[in-house]
């Protein structure tokens, strides 16, 4: 007969499988559908739109972190714990969402001329407020799900995003042969708001009113501020180099990188379910053992790793097909795509460590680490660019990945350590 502790750990490994299942099918699902939307966005578009629009997608993408003052991570971190704080923490999301969002868009609008080629500034103002408000609530709404390991509806959420911005680009499609980039932004705006307005709806009818405090918003600003440190200095290594191409009027190598890069990411999509599901789970281990969460990340993130290296060769392989599904203007893509198809392995080390380090309380480590490789592809960027086009901005995200994986591991592997030594000099004096 097992003792109890044994029934308890395999209950939550169960827990666990479930919740990773379901982000795995809703994932696998939102692969189809983001798939479906990139082609038909890019058909719509053309190359040197597409372009266009990415390059002040990714802009935005710098500033997004610091919508909402990292008031989903901080729901989960406390309410996972102690579920009676729902309100509080529900309410101060909606205030420091809508507040920073509308802050966040009125400032890109004003640096946007000074950074970024004239075409894609004058969109800033549509894609601002469709990231910085209103998709970061979608985010959000998906972390309350998150924080109660109901998995399923954070799934849920992110098909319903997805199933909403296939409508609107088959839409745009049927209405007009050939798109601007400013009606695809004005479109997805559109997407996004149904999207955030449904997904807070839901959260409220299904666990309550929220009630903004500001003594508890004031109390974890500053923690808070820190995840969004983390979440900008992420968006800096994976969206500064869009953005530099961008500013070197490079719009139509930008939407063949892009194009390439976007691929990655929904290859990358197994790998973040999986983060997803154990997240929650690092937090409430951290209580127990910090060797647990160490042991824990260490075997799903190799998992993860070899899950990447797998995407790795089927996106090296299935590149040449790009021109024949989205047109002959992408063809440089297949390149582009044969160049960055290691990422997934190296983003399944550095998410699942730099998530439990995360989860045992330490993210000023993983911000320090961030900041590093946000530095550094900056930097790579910066030299890279323009001299070798999409090509450098390749070959920076590929050091800069592999960089943090590294970083991660090493600080995740010493934290258990490092934790103790810390609690034996508080005891000894």
């Amino acid at each position: 007969m097992n003792s109890p502790v044994a029934e308890i750990r395999k209950l939550r490994s169960s827990v666990l499988a479930r919740n990773a299942g379901w982000m795995l099918i809703g994932q696998g699902l939102n692969v189809v559908l983001r798939a479906s939307y990139f082609i038909l966005l890019a058909r719509l578009l053309g190359v040197r739109e597409y372009g266009i629009f990415v390059g002040a997608f990714a802009f935005v993408s710098l500033a997004t972190p610091y919508s909402g003052l990292g008031s989903g991570l901080l729901f989960m971190r406390y309410v996972s714990a102690e579920g009676r704080n729902f309100a509080a923490y529900w309410g101060n999301i909606l205030f420091a969402t809508f507040a920073t969002g509308v802050l966040l868009t009125a400032l890109l609008c004003w640096i946007a001329p000074h950074l970024l080629n004239p075409s894609s500034a004058a969109l800033i103002l549509f894609v601002g407020a469709s990231e910085c408000i209103f998709q970061q609530l979608v985010l959000c709404t998906g972390q309350v799900f998150q924080a109660y390991e109901q998995l399923r509806m954070t799934a849920i959420a992110g098909l319903f995003t997805s199933s909403l911005r296939l409508v609107a680009v088959g839409t745009l499609a049927v209405l007009v042969h050939r798109a601007t980039a400013w009606q695809w932004a004005l479109w997805s705006l559109v997407a996004s708001v149904l999207a955030a307005t449904a997904g807070a709806i839901v959260v409220t009818v299904r666990f309550g009113w929220p009630r903004f405090s500001s003594r508890l918003f004031f109390a974890r600003c500053s923690e808070g501020f820190n995840f969004s440190i983390a979440g900008s200095t992420q968006s800096v290594y994976n969206d500064i180099d869009k953005t530099m191409l961008s500013h070197y009027g490079m719009n139509v190598a930008n939407g063949l990188y892009t194009m390439a890069y976007r691929i990655v990411d929904i290859a990358t999509i197994p790998i973040l379910a999986l983060d997803a599901a154990v997240l929650p789970r690092f937090f409430r281990q951290s209580m127990e053992s910090a060797e647990s969460v160490t042991s824990l990340s260490a075997r799903l993130a190799k998992r993860a790793a070899l899950l990447g290296a797998a995407m790795a060769g089927v996106m090296f392989l299935s590149a040449p097909l790009i021109p024949h599904m989205i047109g002959n203007g992408f063809r440089d893509s297949v390149l582009a795509l044969r160049w960055l198809c290691l990422i997934p392995a190296f983003r399944g080390v550095h998410q699942l460590t730099g998530s439990a380090i995360t989860g045992m309380g330490f993210q000023r480590y993983r911000t320090a680490t961030q900041f590093s490789a946000a530095a550094l592809n900056f930097g790579l960027n910066l030299w890279l660019i323009p001299r070798y086009g999409w090509r450098g901005a390749a070959w920076s995200s590929l050091a800069t990945d592999g960089s943090l994986g590294v970083a991660n591991w090493v600080i995740a592997r010493r934290l258990p350590a490092w934790i103790a030594n810390e609690r034996h000099d508080a005891d000894s004096h």
